[in-house]
């Protein structure tokens, strides 16, 4: 079992620039601490049978297939606007 010591988490927290109190760095060792201890145990874990998997829950695309279909009438539209030229708007120029 790994045990952080309070001068371990000052150490790191240093590459953060976070400063912690020493009451609050012996705090965080602990809790780190107790973090690797349950880490070590997922390590004895048997996951041989277990496929591995991108998200805990398989998802599934929601979201229709997209198929392209004409929503507006050509002719309509460009009725609107200003400026049109072979079935296309005509904009400005951008320099």
């Amino acid at each position: 079992m790994t045990k952080f010591t309070a001068e371990d988490v000052q150490y790191f927290a240093n590459f953060a620039r976070i400063a912690f109190s020493n009451e609050e760095a012996e705090e965080f060792s602990e809790l780190i601490s107790e973090l690797v201890e349950f880490a070590d145990q997922l390590k004895e874990v048997d996951t041989d049978q277990v496929e591995p998997m991108t998200h805990p829950l398989q998802l599934f695309n929601v979201l229709r297939e997209d198929i392209p279909q004409d929503v507006l009438d050509r002719d309509e539209m460009l009725s609107s606007v200003k400026e049109h030229e072979d079935g296309m708007i005509k904009v400005p120029n951008i320099l």
